[in-house]
């Protein structure tokens, strides 16, 4: 028989000394730092550990005894259990600060580079309702929390219990099969409520089953909705149909038609009918494992197959696959700080206005979605050449070119890695300025080397990852030297935070 572990510790009156990485607090502890989550520096309380490493431990709070003066009530019931927003009992002015200084030590710490003095982060202009776009997940059982599950009546001995009741809502992080059901999401226009809460009563009321991630069954399966400056509105209901019919002689596509089939569009007709305000109701039959959309035939239920959103007097094309920007007021002021970076002048800037030959500069927009930035910056530029991974983004953007009468941008489709080579460059010409705006895990080193060898007079790099960033500031430290850096905050109440970075050449 094995020994038993030794039972960890509860640690007495401990004071939360600081924030630490993805929206947890941190204090010492004899040698070790100890992770806990839902806490503000300042707060005294009562540590039970969870988890004990050699350099480090994790524990959770079992009793506040004096809150910091700098907690705030949280706004929203489901905190403390929703992982979305960890920051909501902290004012926002304080997560700021603390998103300043996040950039401030990835950046020092990781990319050991000189660094300027840092501007001021840019705050959002909306703390609550700022998201265009929120996804919600559906289950066959709902997530239940530990006071939930130690008031639980027994089971009954046939049928399901308090466990089996279905959810729409957000994966909770530790129970990939489950879903927290939402009643009021703040960070969305409060309209999305009332479609996701009457689909929920709608599918409920009529025997519409909810996903089982597990066993891979079940009909309703993932709800997106999106909305716009426009005031246009767009919900995609993902199905999960039992096995479709034989196709037809003809081949038609009768999926649709089953007992399955026509449950979904029975909910679908009633969310047209209720809400007038959606102008693009979609959906699409998963078959996959995962939720993703990315190679999946999205149909058109009722209006277009696509909104547009609205930044200064450019109006940009946005689907159903489409990548845009979650916060619609602050991805147009990160876009004019990157715009601003990358043309006016500066006292320590080798690049004349207006690029390095006296004309227009040469653009180069890596990672350029569906163009937004591209043709953002178009009008300041002789050419902007946009490379992206994900093809029908590229037709996105293209098309966003041409909505807007821009005929001076590029759009090319392919692995990074893959398209940007030294024989693209010759055929294309070498840029003035890169803009580059990589996933979170960062640039891969065959890119940063084809930048280093493109040697273009300014880069102007976005990170959603400080991190990353910070690694690929490092390699490029060399050739280049950062003379700007701005953070900026897209999430309130998260501990994400973008942020600008402007090189100049050696």
């Amino acid at each position: 028989m094995g020994r038993s572990k030794k039972p960890l510790p509860l640690l007495e009156n401990v004071t939360i000394e600081a924030v630490a990485a993805e929206g947890k607090c941190l204090f010492h502890w004899n040698d070790l730092v100890v992770f806990v989550p839902w806490c503000v520096p300042g707060d005294v309380c009562d540590v039970q550990l969870r988890r004990k490493k050699h350099s480090f431990a994790e524990g959770e709070v079992v009793k506040l005894l004096k809150p910091s003066e700098k907690r705030v009530n949280p706004f929203c019931k489901h905190f403390g259990v929703c992982g979305g927003c960890k920051w909501q009992n902290m004012p926002y002015e304080e997560q700021l600060k603390f998103k300043q200084q996040q950039v401030y030590d990835q950046l020092s710490r990781i990319g050991k580079v000189e660094l300027p003095e840092f501007r001021p982060i840019l705050g959002s202009v909306k703390t609550q309702e700022y998201r265009n776009k929120l996804d919600f997940g559906c289950a066959n059982k709902r997530y239940l929390t530990k006071e939930e599950m130690e008031c639980l009546p027994p089971a009954p001995s046939q049928g399901g219990g308090a466990k089996d009741v279905p959810a729409i809502g957000f994966h909770i992080t530790g129970a990939f099969d489950k879903i927290l059901p939402i009643e009021k999401c703040w960070l969305m226009d409060d309209l999305h409520n009332q479609i996701r809460n009457e689909i929920y009563t709608y599918a409920t009321s009529h025997g519409i089953t909810f996903f089982d991630l597990r066993q891979q069954v079940g009909l309703l399966r993932d709800v997106i909705i999106r909305n716009s400056h426009s005031g246009e509105w767009m919900v995609n209901i993902q199905f999960h149909l039992e096995a479709s019919p034989t196709p037809s002689k003809g081949g038609e596509d009768n999926r649709w038609e089953s007992e399955d089939g026509k449950k979904a569009m029975a909910l679908l007709q009633h969310v047209a009918d209720n809400f007038p305000q959606v102008t693009s109701l979609m959906y699409l039959d998963n078959q996959k494992c995962n939720d993703t959309i990315g190679d999946q035939d999205v149909l058109v239920f009722k209006g277009n197959d696509h909104i547009f959103e609205l930044m200064e007097d450019l109006k940009f094309k946005v689907g159903p696959k489409s990548f845009y920007q979650t916060n619609t007021d602050q991805a147009y002021h990160l876009y004019s700080v990157v715009r601003e970076l990358a043309f006016t002048q500066t006292d320590n800037s080798p690049l004349p206005l207006g690029g390095a030959g006296g004309g227009l500069p040469l653009v180069y927009d890596l990672y350029t979605g569906t163009g937004t930035i591209a043709n953002f910056v178009a009008r300041q530029a002789r050419q902007v050449i946009g490379i992206e991974y994900v093809p029908e983004a590229i037709e996105d953007a293209k098309i966003n070119s041409a909505i807007n009468g821009i005929g001076n941008t590029l759009f090319y489709a392919g692995d990074m890695k893959d398209i940007l080579t030294d024989a693209f460059i010759s055929e294309h010409g070498r840029p003035d300025v890169i803009i580059t705006d990589p996933p979170r895990a960062g640039m891969h080193p065959d890119v940063v080397k084809t930048i280093l060898k493109a040697a273009p007079q300014r880069i102007v790099y976005v990170s959603c990852n400080p991190a990353t960033q910070a690694r690929d500031l490092h390699d490029m430290d060399a050739d280049y030297r950062v003379v700007a850096v701005q953070p900026v905050d897209m999430f309130p109440h998260t501990p994400h935070v973008e942020n600008v970075v402007l090189l100049l050449r050696r």
